[in-house]
């Protein structure tokens, strides 16, 4: 399955119909869901009618699977289980993927970023017991970072749930993967 194929069939596009809002011939349409790399007007006319970037059509490499809006959203919102179960926000999201078969750039970046979290509050809990000895706190300074820690994990799967929500892309992502 071409990307051209993906992209009009996730807006519930028939070939004509796309030929149509394009201005494009239906023959234009089949050969390059045959494999034709489109050009030109083209290209520019299919990328503004299916709301993608021109590089997106123009790549030859195969497609990734598009994902399934609510399934990632499920996905993000499983990282809320760091409440129940130690490194659950790594682990569920990850079975979920896996299970569901729901494996691209998207659910890998929710996963990415839940690592990362997971790797710097680690670090901020281990070190607060030295910052706190180091300053001479009187206050538990554990359990303000542990609390802080916790609220801005919360912040960080709400905020990409509305971002997902709304603009089907994460809000708060990785410029790399972890997976």
């Amino acid at each position: 399955m071409t990307k051209l194929t993906q992209y009009r069939e996730q807006h519930n596009l028939t070939q004509e119909e796309l030929a149509e809002k394009a201005g494009v011939s239906v023959r234009t349409i089949q050969r390059i869901e045959a494999g034709a790399t489109p050009k030109g007007y083209t290209l520019k006319t299919l990328a503004s009618v299916l709301g993608v970037a021109e590089d997106a059509l123009r790549a030859t490499t195969p497609a990734e699977p598009l994902p399934t809006p609510h399934l990632v959203k499920i996905i993000n919102l499983s990282s809320l289980a760091f409440f129940i179960l130690p490194f659950g926000n790594i682990i569920l999201p990850l079975i979920l993927m896996h299970y569901k078969k729901e494996v691209n750039t998207l659910t890998k970046q929710i996963v990415s970023v839940q690592i990362l979290w997971t790797i710097i509050s680690s670090v901020l809990i281990m070190l607060s017991p030295f910052i706190q000895k180091w300053f001479s706190l009187t206050r538990q300074l554990i359990l303000i970072v542990i609390i802080v820690c916790v609220l801005t994990n919360l912040f960080i799967i709400i905020r990409n749930t509305v971002s997902l929500d709304q603009q089907n892309k994460l809000y708060i992502k990785l410029n790399f993967s972890f997976i």
